[in-house]
């Protein structure tokens, strides 16, 4: 027995409800309008029996082995199936050798579906590849992961990649309704009566995932007896509740969500919106992110964004990483979401950021610049001897504290990378450097 079929009758009937309730073709199919809609490409392609690689890519629940089902239910090609977690190199030789011969033989195609796909490693991959680049076989990938960053480039290249997404609360509702009122596949012999805000809760907690929603439905019709005067088994709200306990949080600390949640709470800071900026912060902490992690972007990003528009955001987000290193979770959430509101809500300059990087640049590009002797260290009792530091002129012994003088070397004498902006402080910083360096920073930024 595959992943693709049952035995008998009585291993379909004690399959969960969420395998007994998988769509049989596209009509049944729920979700995912803009990938298998009405005129969809790859609604297309399944009914005209014209398919090509491709690879699904989304959260669990969302239908993408439920979408191979379909495809093995309707191609007139051979469908074969892997699990990424258990085959090995020579079972993909196996079935590329099958393929080889059934193709040779009786011109008859081979799908392959390979569930998680990014599990294989690198060998297994590349064993794929030939049989996949040569028409061999046509690979059907589901993955939870990024494919973009887990599965080779010369695979992606030859796949079309599509992304399943979390499936909405009126998708929940209908899938959950089909098993309330099928009689062979669901659950309608039990007569059970979901109420209304039950119902609500229910499609609200399983947060995108079919699978959820069903088996939590499925655990609350077994266990809850029939009325005695009506024969129905009632599904309350508190019923429900108590089978699905707390809503799960679709976040993987190595994966896709992961950095795509890094990075929506970077870009809410950059762009000074403190409640999108505590809501990821919340996300993170409740999915139980390294708070140290965190910590550091935080001071990353508040040098490089926030900078000398103002300089107190390092040392918020310094005093942060501090305290989550001394007090920890949870009670350091509380530091963390004051970095993060003092970072948001700070003026912003990447001023800093871009000289530093234009500098390190200039320094790659240019051929070895001698210090100007000048500058040159003089400690050594004999230093000056060699010309090293004569006619060096010490700041302090001027007013203000400000002397002209070169400091670059003489090729980069009038380079310029530091551009300050006119937000928050730097503007005062801007101001400051136009006045002692007028032949560099005439000009306001």
């Amino acid at each position: 027995m595959d992943l693709f079929s049952v035995n008998s009758e009585n291993q379909t009937r004690e399959a969960p409800l969420a395998s007994r309730m998988r769509p049989r073709n596209l009509d049944e199919f729920i979700g995912q309008e803009e990938i298998v809609g009405e005129g969809r490409l790859l609604r297309r392609a399944i009914e005209a029996d014209r398919l090509s690689s491709m690879i699904f890519y989304g959260p669990p629940g969302t239908g993408k082995t439920t979408l191979a089902r379909i495809i093995a239910n309707t191609t007139r090609s051979c469908f074969e199936t892997l699990n990424a977690v258990t085959a090995g190199v020579a079972d993909i030789r196996r079935i590329i050798a099958e393929a080889s011969d059934r193709l040779k033989l009786y011109q008859q195609k081979t799908i392959l579906f390979v569930d998680e796909i990014h599990r294989f490693n690198k060998s297994q991959q590349d064993a794929l590849l030939p049989a996949v680049e040569e028409g061999t076989v046509l690979l059907i990938g589901a993955t939870t992961e990024n494919p973009l960053y887990e599965v080779n480039t010369p695979l992606i290249s030859r796949s079309m990649v599509f992304r399943f997404y979390p499936l909405e609360a009126r998708h929940l509702k209908q899938v959950i309704q089909r098993a309330l009122e099928d009689h062979e596949r669901g659950i309608a012999d039990f007569r059970v009566r979901l109420a209304p805000d039950a119902l609500e809760h229910l499609a609200f907690v399983a947060n995108g995932d079919a699978r959820i929603a069903l088996n939590a439905l499925e655990l609350a019709a077994l266990t809850t007896p029939p009325d005695p005067q009506t024969h129905y088994r009632e599904l309350t709200l508190a019923i429900i509740s108590d089978c699905v306990q707390q809503r799960p949080l679709r976040y993987d600390r190595g994966g896709q969500v992961h950095y795509d949640t890094i990075s929506a709470f970077i870009k809410s800071l950059r762009g000074s919106d403190p409640d999108a900026a505590l809501y990821y912060l919340a996300l993170m902490i409740t999915a139980g992110e390294d708070p140290k992690f965190i910590a550091r972007r935080m001071i990353v990003h508040a040098a490089e964004d926030v900078g000398n528009a103002d300089p107190m955001a390092l040392l918020v987000a310094m005093a942060a990483a501090q305290a989550v290193e001394m007090v920890g979770l949870p009670e350091a959430r509380i530091p963390m979401a004051e970095a993060a509101i003092y970072i948001a809500t700070a003026p912003k300059s990447n001023a800093s950021c871009v000289a530093i990087d234009l500098a390190m640049a200039e320094v790659q590009k240019m051929e070895g610049q001698e210090v100007p002797v000048h500058l040159r260290d003089s400690s050594h009792s004999q230093a000056r001897k060699l010309g090293d530091g004569v006619g060096y002129r010490y700041p302090h012994d001027y007013p203000g504290g400000y002397v002209d003088q070169a400091y670059l070397p003489e090729a980069l004498r009038d380079k310029v990378f530091y551009q300050p902006t006119l937000n928050g402080r730097e503007s005062e910083l801007a101001g400051r450097l136009r006045k002692l360096r007028p032949e560099r920073y005439a000009q306001e930024p």
